[in-house]
């Protein structure tokens, strides 16, 4: 049957229809082809008639009734337009279904409503369902991906888009939801809540409320939520697209400014500080005239992004800062501009524009933003621009400045919304590493207006982006893979876009001729358009607008749009005036210089640039910023490489209609976005596709269940595969076979994993059935056990309590009598300090106004006086020049007088004749003496020149007179300031001696004091004695209070332990070196004496020498190990014996009778332990007196006074000498003037003149030289330079007199400080001793309470001794510990004295040291440093007998003849159990002598066994196991109450009797310890080997870190490896089973699981040091590849160390430094990355960050290398970290070993139910 069969009268048909765009018909007749029209019925009764010219323009067939409304859209019947709409309205408005499936695609229709389908059953209903099982919803897709991700184990995304108002940010946000629930672990940090709580912060600050959308997201984001391993969320980061910015400063009508500024109007009386008002107040958020939105309480919205923040991380700090830059945005906006004409100096005034006066929004923006508000005035209003020359600044228009205004608020916004995301994102990391990651894509839809511009274009060429990887997984993948794999397959032409995409992105495409543009300093959009014109019509997607110039069209994948150039240039360069920058920059708010601090750094490095240059630079700060287009391009392709890289899932969001109104159905509306998203030809495709694949391996090994083995074919996987599809899916159809892969119809996969389901879940039930009934029949029993238990501790809880109230009672009134007391002396004590503060500073003050009063009586008087002075000479000289006038005049008048008279007797004749009497002689003679006057002017001239000259050198020194002169007086002056300061230091010396002597008096009566009290504290303690005798029981209340006391003093202790043990462990490890060294030398030298001396010291002689060389004890009492009869031999009292709580030693009788005896023995002791007490303490307070002593001189010794001195002294000489050179020049002077005046002065001025100018320099020289000393005592001498003060001025004009005067009254000034200084210190002193007391009092008012609540208290009990004997023993074990590492130290001193003496013993004997080395005096070693045993007295059973003599045998046996295979097949720590079994005999017969024979032959045996067998892995394993074990068994036999509280009551009674082991639990620990350093160094050196090539090395896909093209790579051991036929385990697999065999081992021979945790500890430890130093030292290995290889190998150990239980932290980080080395390859190194880089290392050191950032080296020329800036950034960043500026190793200690605890392990093992084998040959041994 043929499609054109079915087109008969009555088919249902669809027809096109203008508004509804199909509507369903009725044929009227049947279809022929020879008819060209065909009649068709509508719903609405009205005939048609439809033109068909060819079979293709046929109406569309409609669906059978049957299958409208399926879930699917690819199961309908038929696939077309009009079937897929019709079928989406039928769901969406009939059925309420918003969401459908389309193939792989889901469609979500927007309801607008809030619809039940989101809660967490709804979220539990689809776990683990398959996709298609559940009607379709975003979560079945969540659970998909989460599927997948779990199966495939590949990484997934979810690719949401649609239109603006379709509901992308819902969908999204309910995806993350999901993941969320099911991916959350309740053991995990709550990563979940973080991200979902990411939500409203990202809504408030980047949504807002549009035309088509109330909470329309105006950017667009990635989210990656990051799994562990376990498949748990561990992390998440996001990543944000294209802001809209625009929407800051202006809104459509009808929409709204992002929530957050609504928020914070809303909350504005919440938050006084910020200045707020209503919204509609503010001219950025009125625009819109729409201020709320319907169902949207800001208020409400406004706490939960508060709550958000907080649980965030934003403290209360950032969030206040963060309120302050959104609330200065909205007071930014309400500046107003006003025009106004612009002065400017030498111009004429221009046109411009100001702020209005008063206004209130400029004092509020600089108050938040903490700016200055003058300096944002002016550049609000103002621009600079600067030219080759000049810089200009230019007033802008009133246009222009609320652009700039507005383009402030945008870029402030901008910053602020990144930083808010980039905190977020530090938020959601997480130190567990990422193994696999969703990422859920929200991004904007496509979107056309009436008006596109900029936004609209990088939105759409988003949609490009994404349609073309819609296009490529959907289309194009879809056929390539069918036709790879010859599975039949029909071709199926698609829509391709790259075309559309390249010419945006291609070159001279449309991005690159913008930034062209962008970069041209007078580029338009004009012209950037008439490029476009002329590059682009060549592409077929681009063609001109049909109006206007300023247009263009581009025929996107939806439709076609047409763009207005207008703003594009602008948009993409984002600029913002750089002095508005500037002055936010200088902010003092902490957050604002945060957020524009790497702009600051960067324009500072460009500014240098600049200055350096020779010549102008070619380019500027806005030719170096990237666009935002090409910004956009980068973050968008690096997003689709991302997507590219994970297995999609697509959302298409669908808005139905453009109302908002519920469930309205829009046709239109919808065909454009079903059109634009591609939903229809997915439908095409998926219809006759498999979408659906596994590769054969995959498939048999996921469903191999599924597979019987008769069924499997060894020789061929497919035919295998090919069996069990066969056997469960009937229908071949369903499936086709590939030449790789197996390709199913939708559903089969699901299909097949119900059926794996099915049958794994049978076979849980059996099991669970079994186990099931186990753990209820357990169950049971211990829920009986408890029911009895409760019981019984009820009726002793509620008798418990009604003492306990008793005594709350009395002890709350004893509490409120004491504390009243205090409050009243408090008072009191506050109030007379504060009189006597106010007497002190009311006096102080009347004094000081006093001491002004008199100074500026005294300065009154000068000025005075020197006004008088200078009226009087004003007078004298006005007086002077009045008389000289009048001289003038006469003197005038009488020449005038005189020149006519002369005048009249010229012209008579008689005198004319007179005159030419012998004219002519006369003639002849002035000739002559004319020439003679001549000859004599000559020489009078030359004289009178020299005469000037002296003159004025006579001047010069009359000056340097009057100033040597002036330089005296005040010489005078100041000597005698100097003796008036000598005066009063002398003074202040006398002062502070009595100061001394008051003290050494203070301190006498402290020590008096201090006797008293303690000879109180000692009676206290006496009678404290007696009343404990009388005491039986205690309270539950003292017990509280004792474990909370005890708890305190166990943190203290092990702090304390913490510390000692490292010194502690590596002293020892030394001494052990030291002492097989010493054992060596002295073997040695034992075998050179055999010959010449017969006589060999026993043990006993040896032990009593070297112990009487170890301490003063007598050598009489070193016969042997001490016990209860020889307790006097001990030097101090044990610290079990001492009671913390009253202050003094007591022992703890073992039972009543003899309590008299232990008092009277230990009596001494007491004795001993005060006294010690007492001169520990009276030491400390003499270290504390020297120490102040030391810097009390240290501080006198640094004083200038002795420098002053030698300074003074100095100066005076040089005064003397000027003195005398002064009196020699006036004398020069006199005989000069002399020699002038007789007229024979040119002679002598000239002999003179030489010698005065060589004694003139000279004389200057040494002035120079005095004004230097004076003016080197002073460090503020230019600040007193420059202060004209009237001295300097009245002495000389430059001022170096009046220098030194100020310098000198500085000197002092200074004098007077440090005399105040020093009062200041006597004054610290004072209040140090006055605290002192008050700590001493306080201790004896504590010592006295104490003493009067336990007086005052009911009898104790046993728990009372429990808890006083866990503090002892906390206590004793750090104080032994502590004792033991001085004593190492010292033994250790005297061993190397002792290796010295030997050495040189052999030296002279000339033997050589490596022969070889005889065991004599092994036992004489050992035995000389066994500690003493003290005894009990009481008996128990259960022991081991021997002879006397037999600790030889029976430690070769047990230990030396012991194999490790054979002690693995015993009791774990057999051999431990044995020997304290007969320690018990010895402690039962009470034979000391016996217990150290037996101990020292065991210790010396392990110790000699590991020296033979150090490099049997299991030997030291096995002797470290039960070197722990005996340990164990001397703490939980011991006797003491801390280690009894596991032990059951049998065990109690096996304790020891007479002997106390403490000691010698102390050298097994060290034993012990010894072993473990041997043992770690025996794992280190085994796995060493392995360590680079498994962790740096292997490549488990090789080549893919590959390498450059010619570059020789490095010979790997995994390359011999390979070659190598005998070697076919991989690296990390070797490695691995290295560590499982090592922790087997170490499990199987019973060590502890706390030490296999501490080996395991430091051997990571080993692991990461090898190879980061590895790394630090190989420059090929530093790449981003290699960096995850690195990683990926190191993931195999964390796994290795889940797997075996290995949890701890302290494991855990081990590794970390290498981990971050590796994550630091795979960053990102850009600018911007500065901080997370830091951040990300914290666990390496500065120097080795940047030691990888510097070897890094790309592998292909894809890469860049690591800018030198953004290492210099780093430096900088990591130098302000704590401890940045110490020494620094740029390697890791590899021998670094971490302190090592052995927690007590007590054993649940009877020791009565041992028996010892055959196989240890122990027959001596007799069982008791």
């Amino acid at each position: 049957m043929t499609t054109l069969e079915l087109y008969t009268k009555g088919a249902k048909v669809w027809i096109p229809h203008p508004e509804r765009i199909w509507e369903a018909a009725e044929l009227q007749e049947d279809y022929s082809p020879s008819k060209k029209t065909l009649q068709v019925l509508t719903e609405n009764n009205e005939q048609k008639s439809l033109q068909v010219k060819a079979e293709k323009e046929l109406p569309f067939l409609r669906n059978p009734q049957i299958l409208i409304g399926e879930n699917d859209l690819t199961s309908l019947s038929y696939l077309h337009e009009p079937a897929v709409l019709y079928n989406l309205q039928v769901r969406f408005c009939q059925h309420k279904d918003i969401y459908t499936y389309c193939g792989i695609v889901l469609v979500a229709i927007n309801p607008y409503d809030d619809l039940p389908i989101y809660d967490i059953d709804t979220i539990q209903t689809y776990r683990g369902q398959a996709m298609g099982d559940l009607d379709p919803h975003i979560f079945a897709v969540a659970e998909e991906a989460y599927t997948q991700l779990e199966r495939e184990q590949r990484d997934q995304s979810i690719i949401v888009s649609g239109e603006s108002g379709a509901g992308k940010t819902v969908s999204a946000k309910y995806a993350m939801r999901y993941f969320a629930t099911v991916g959350g672990n309740a053991t995990e940090t709550q990563v979940e809540k973080k991200v979902l709580a990411s939500s409203p912060i990202m809504e408030a600050i980047g949504n807002a409320k549009t035309t088509r959308n109330d909470n329309s997201s105006r950017f667009g984001k990635f989210i990656e939520l990051q799994f562990n391993k376990q498949f748990n969320i561990s992390g998440a980061s996001m990543r944000t697209y294209l802001l809209e910015k625009s929407r800051v400063v202006f809104q459509a009508p009808g929409e709204r400014n992002y929530h957050i500024f609504y928020q914070l109007c809303a909350a504005k009386d919440q938050l006084p500080h910020l200045k707020l008002d209503d919204s509609t107040k503010f001219h950025y958020l009125n625009q819109g005239r729409s201020p709320t939105v319907d169902g949207v309480n800001d208020l409400q919205t406004y706490e939960e992004t508060t709550t958000a923040l907080a649980l965030l991380g934003f403290n209360e700090s950032e969030r206040n800062d963060m309120f302050k830059i959104l609330a200065a945005i909205l007071h930014l906006g309400n500046l107003k501009f006003k025009e106004m004409m612009i002065r400017q100096e030498n111009e004429q005034d221009q046109e411009g524009c100001g702020i209005q006066q008063g206004d209130k929004s400029l004092s509020v923006i600089g108050e938040l933003l903490d700016i200055d508000v003058e300096e944002l005035e002016q550049w609000l209003c103002i621009k600079k621009m600067v030219s080759m020359r000049e810089v200009f600044l230019i007033p802008m228009s009133l246009q222009q400045a609320m652009v700039s205004r507005d383009a402030l608020a945008k870029h402030i916004y901008a910053i602020l919304f990144n930083w808010i995301v980039l905190i977020i994102n530090k938020a959601l990391e997480s130190e567990v590493p990422k193994y696999k990651f969703i990422g859920v894509l929200d991004i904007y839809g496509f979107e056309t207006f009436e008006i596109n511009s900029f936004e609209q274009f990088c939105i759409n060429y988003a949609n490009e982006k994404l349609q073309q990887q819609f296009n490529m997984h959907v289309f194009k993948l879809e056929q390539e893979e069918y036709i790879k794999e010859e599975i039949e397959w029909k071709m199926i032409d698609y829509l391709d876009n790259q075309p559309c995409i390249d010419l945006i992105e291609t070159k001279l495409g449309i991005l690159d001729l913008l930034d062209e543009e962008c970069r041209m300093p007078k580029g338009t959009d004009g012209s950037w358009t008439e490029k476009l014109y002329a590059k682009c019509m060549q592409y077929s997607h681009f063609t001109k607008a049909r109006f206007g110039t300023s247009a263009f069209v581009i025929n996107h994948f939806a439709d076609k749009v047409q763009y207005e150039s207008s703003g594009f240039l602008e948009k993409n360069r984002d600029t913002v005036i750089e002095e508005q920058i500037n002055v936010i920059k200088a902010s003092k708010n902490d957050l604002v210089r945060r957020l524009f601090a790497p702009e600051m750094k960067q324009s500072t490095s460009l500014t240098k640039l600049k200055v350096i240059s020779a010549k102008p630079a070619p380019k500027t700060k806005k030719t170096n910023k990237k666009t935002v287009g090409s910004q956009f391009r980068d973050s968008l392709n690096m997003l689709m490489n991302t997507l590219n890289a994970t297995t999609p899932h697509y959302v298409r969001c669908i808005k139905p209609n453009d109302t908002k109104t519920a469930f309205e159905y829009n046709p239109k509306r919808a065909v454009e976005q079903l059109r634009a998203c591609g939903v229809l030809e997915t439908i095409r495709i998926s219809s006759a596709g498999f979408p659906s694949r596994w590769t054969y391996p995959d498939f048999f090994s996921r469903y191999r269940v599924l597979c019987k083995f008769v069924d499997i074919s060894r020789n061929s996987m497919q035919i295998t595969c090919q069996r069990i599809l066969t056997q469960y899916i009937k229908n071949s159809d369903m499936y086709q076979f590939g030449k790789t892969k197996i390709f199913f119809r939708a559903g089969q996969v699901a299909y097949l994993e119900k059926l794996r389901a099915d049958k794994l879940k049978k076979c849980c039930i059996v099991m669970q059935s079994t186990v099931r009934a186990f753990i209820w029949r357990k169950k049971y029993i211990r829920i009986k056990k408890a029911i009895h238990n409760l019981q019984r501790y009820s009726r002793g809880y509620l008798a418990r309590r009604l003492a306990n109230d008793l005594r709350r009672n009395k002890a709350a009134i004893i509490i409120q009598r004491y504390t009243r007391g205090w409050v009243k002396r408090t008072q009191y004590k506050k109030k007379q300090q504060l009189l006597l503060g106010i007497q002190r500073f009311a006096r102080g003050f009347l004094a000081r106004k006093r001491y002004m009063k008199l100074k500026y009586n005294a300065k009154a008087l000068i000025i005075q006086r020197f006004v008088r002075g200078w009226l009087a000479r004003k007078r004298a000289n006005k007086r002077k020049r009045q008389i000289i006038l009048c001289q003038a005049t006469i003197r005038r008048f009488l020449a005038r007088r005189r020149y006519k008279k002369l005048r009249i007797e010229a012209r008579s004749i008689e005198h004319v004749k007179k005159l030419n009497v012998g004219l002519e002689n006369k003639i002849f003679m002035l000739q002559q003496k004319i020439e003679d006057l001549n000859k004599t002017k000559t020489e009078l001239t030359g004289a009178q020149n020299d005469i000037s000259d002296l003159k004025n050198k006579l001047i010069t020194f009359k000056a340097m007179e009057l100033e040597i002169k002036n330089m005296k007086t005040l010489l005078v002056k100041k000597n005698d300031t100097i003796d008036h300061l000598e005066e009063k230091v002398k003074i202040e010396q006398s002062e502070k001696m009595d100061l001394v002597h008051d003290q050494e008096k203070y301190q006498k009566e402290i020590e008096d004091e201090r006797n008293h009290w303690m000879e109180e504290t000692s009676k206290l303690r006496k009678e404290l004695d007696n009343i404990n005798e009388i005491v039986k029981m205690n309270e539950e209340g003292a017990e509280e209070h004792l474990k909370a006391r005890l708890e305190q003093e166990k943190i203290i202790l092990l702090k304390q332990q913490d510390n000692d043990t490292m010194a502690y462990q590596r002293l020892l490890e030394e001494y052990h070196q030291l002492e097989s060294h010493c054992d060596n030398l002295e073997k040695l030298v034992s075998e050179n004496n055999r010959q010449n001396y017969h006589h060999v010291r026993n043990v006993s002689d040896v032990s009593s020498i070297i112990v009487g060389e170890e301490s003063h004890s007598d050598i009489q009492d070193d016969h042997g190990y001490g016990s209860v009869r020889s307790t006097s031999s001990s030097n101090h009292a044990k610290l079990e014996n001492i009671d913390w709580k009253e202050g003094h030693t007591d022992s703890i009788p073992s039972s009543s009778s003899s309590s008299e005896n232990t008092k009277m023995d230990i009596s001494p002791s007491k004795t001993d332990v005060a006294l010690v007490l007492k001169l520990q303490h009276k030491l400390a307070e003499v270290e504390r007196e020297k120490s102040r002593l030391q810097k009390r001189l240290d501080d006198i010794e640094t004083s200038p006074r002795a420098e002053q001195a030698e300074n003074n002294a100095r100066d005076s000489i040089k005064i003397n000498e000027l003195e005398l050179s002064n009196s020699n020049l006036k004398s020069q002077l006199m005989e000069l003037r002399g020699s002038i005046e007789d007229g024979t002065g040119n002679k002598q001025l000239s002999e003179q003149l030489v010698t005065m100018q060589s004694e003139l320099d000279r004389k200057m020289e040494e002035i120079i030289q005095l004004k230097s000393v004076l003016a080197s005592q002073t460090d503020s001498m230019k600040s007193l330079v420059s202060s004209k003060t009237r001295t300097g001025t009245y002495i000389n004009e430059d001022g170096e007199l009046a220098l030194a005067y100020e310098t000198q009254k500085a000197i002092n000034k200074q004098l007077e400080l440090e005399l105040q200084d020093e009062k200041v210190k006597y004054k610290a002193h004072e209040k140090e001793y006055k605290l002192e007391i008050d700590k001493l009092r306080e201790d004896n008012e504590r010592q006295q309470r104490i003493l009067s609540a336990n007086l005052k208290t009911t009898p104790q009990s046993q728990t009372e001794a429990f808890m006083s004997h866990e503090i002892t023993r906390l206590t004793t074990e750090n104080l032994n510990l502590t004792d033991a590492n001085d004593n190492l130290g010292e033994s250790v001193r005297k061993l190397k004295k002792h290796v010295k003496l030997l050495t040189k013993k052999l030296k002279d004997n000339g033997i050589d040291i490596d022969e070889s080395i005889v065991e004599t005096g092994q036992m004489q070693k050992h035995a000389r440093s066994m500690p003493c045993i003290k005894k009990k007295d009481r008996e128990y059973l259960g022991m081991f007998a021997y002879k006397e003599g037999e600790e030889a045998i029976i430690a070769k046996s047990l230990v030396i003849d012991l194999k490790p295979r054979t002690a693995v097949t015993l009791l774990p720590g057999l051999p431990a159990y044995i020997m304290f079994m007969c320690i018990r005999h010895t402690d039962h017969i009470n034979d000391d002598d016996k217990v150290r024979a037996l101990l020292s032959a065991f210790t010396n045996s392990v110790k000699k066994v590991l020296k033979k067998r150090n490099d049997d892995f299991e030997t030291i394993t096995l002797w470290l196991s039960n070197t722990l074990r005996l340990l164990h068994n001397m703490k939980q036999y011991s006797g003491d109450k801390a280690f009894q509280t596991k032990n059951t009551q049998k065990q109690n009674d096996q304790r020891l009797r007479n002997f106390d082991l403490s000691e010698y639990r102390q050298l097994l620990s060290d034993i012990a310890v010894w072993i473990y350093l041997a043992l770690i160094q025996h794992l280190q050196e085994k796995i060493q080997p392995l360590v680079v090539p498994a962790i740096l090395e292997h490549e488990e896909i090789q080549g893919l870190s590959g390498g450059k093209p010619g570059f020789r790579k490095r010979t790997s051991s995994i390359a011999k490896e390979l070659e190598s036929p005998k070697s076919t385990t991989k690296p990390t697999t070797a490695l691995l089973q290295e560590l499982t065999s090592q922790h087997k081992i170490l499990s199987f021979y019973g060590v502890d699981p706390e030490v296999i945790s501490q080996v395991f500890r430091q051997l990571f430890y080993f692991l990461c040091a090898s190879s980061l130093n590895n790394l630090l030292l190989r420059k090929e290995l530093c790449h981003w590849s290699k960096g995850f290889q690195i990683r990926h190998n190191l993931s195999h150990l964390e796994m290795w160390t889940r797997e075996k239980q290995l949890t701890e932290i302290p494991v855990q980080e081990a590794l970390q430094p290498i981990i971050q080395a590796a994550h630091l390859l795979q960053a990102r190194k850009k600018d911007e990355d500065v901080d997370s880089v830091c951040e990300m290392c914290s666990a390496l050191t500065p120097l080795q960050i940047c030691k990888i950032l510097n070897l890094y080296t790309p592998v292909d020329e894809f890469e860049q290398r690591v800018p030198v800036t953004f290492i210099r950034k780093v430096q900088a960043k990591l130098n302000e970290r704590e401890g940045s500026h110490e020494p620094q190793a740029l390697l890791m200690d590899i021998k670094y070993t971490h302190p090592v605890r052995f927690p007590f392990n007590p054993s649940i093992i009877c020791l009565e139910s041992i028996d010892i084998p055959d196989v240890l040959k122990l027959n001596m041994l007799e069982k008791i």
